[in-house]
């Protein structure tokens, strides 16, 4: 999810009444909800954003790592700056579970994304999709903007409703998931005779009521739309070839940057057209086609060269 998002779960779980635990109790939610992007620094290098993103800092060893690691920098933070008059004192104890809270709500919120996360990281570097909600979801600002607001206005209790509200709305988008990809799943196998090779039934910004349909059908990917209200699937005419057979493309495969991209791709694409010196050949990620970086990436290829 996006930092708003993740900001605002650590706020509403402080003015729910957990900030009262510890000095620095509402900081420690707030920065421990947004602590794992600590990798978006990725992008002041020349590694490849997405192929580092969503791996070491989301990974379980960090899941274990990073509170422990906030805890110590806020209790050197208190050491060096004192609590004046009765502001509440400091509890590692209770810091330290705050910042579990905080570091396992954004995993657990990124987990739902169709950009994916690997959870295991580093022992096992698989990428996990919920395919559950948008990385950008309006919904969950309202709903847990309103409760923040509400809680430091009228008191804890709305903000305590606002979480509740808001693992409803989560549970009923999973269960939307679940449900439209079952139903894409019958659809294709009545049609086509048998199982896709792979398949997303993924969210799309703002409206919870339709949903992105892309499926492998091993030389090419389909694409569609599943909508509710009524039930309705339709796939698009059009197929968008892979184009990963063409010899262009293997050469193409040994630039450092599209290594990294495809580390990433989960249904990449490949494009080749004329430039400059050679063939542009460019690989994308159909999730994200027309988004442009970091969700694209391309080399020019000479007659005979190495990328």
């Amino acid at each position: 999810m996006d930092n708003l998002c993740h900001t605002l779960v650590g706020a509403a779980c402080a003015e729910a009444g957990l900030k009262r635990r510890t000095r620095f109790g509402a900081a420690t939610l707030m920065i421990a909800a947004n602590l794992p992007d600590v990798d978006v620094l990725v992008f002041a290098t020349e590694v490849p954003a997405v192929a580092f993103r969503r791996g070491w800092t989301h990974g379980l060893l960090a899941q274990t790592l990073l509170p422990v690691a906030l805890t110590g920098l806020l209790l050197i933070v208190d050491r060096i700056r004192p609590p004046r008059g009765d502001a509440p004192a400091f509890r590692p104890r209770a810091v330290l579970l705050l910042a579990y809270i905080g570091v396992l709500s954004h995993v657990g919120l990124d987990l739902l994304n169709p950009y994916g996360l690997r959870l295991l990281a580093p022992f096992d570097w698989r990428w996990w999709y919920g395919d559950v909600l948008f990385i950008i979801d309006p919904w969950l600002w309202l709903i847990l903007g309103g409760g923040v607001w509400l809680a430091r206005v009228r008191g804890p209790l709305f903000a305590q409703h606002a979480l509740g509200l808001a693992l409803v709305y989560i549970l009923s988008m999973t269960l939307n998931a679940r449900i439209a990809r079952a139903l894409v799943v019958d659809e294709w196998r009545r049609t086509r005779g048998g199982a896709p090779t792979r398949l997303m039934v993924g969210p799309v910004p703002v409206t919870p009521f339709r949903r992105q349909v892309i499926v492998d059908n091993g030389l090419a990917f389909e694409t569609g739309t599943f909508r509710w209200f009524p039930v309705r699937i339709a796939f698009d005419p059009a197929v968008v070839p892979k184009n990963d057979a063409d010899p262009r493309v293997a050469r193409a495969r040994e630039a450092p940057h599209i290594r990294g991209f495809l580390v990433w791709a989960r249904f990449p694409f490949w494009t080749l057209e004329p430039a400059p010196g050679g063939t542009r050949v460019t690989v994308s990620d159909l999730r994200f086609a027309g988004r442009g970086s970091p969700f694209v990436q391309s080399v020019v290829l000479g007659s005979g060269s190495s990328p």
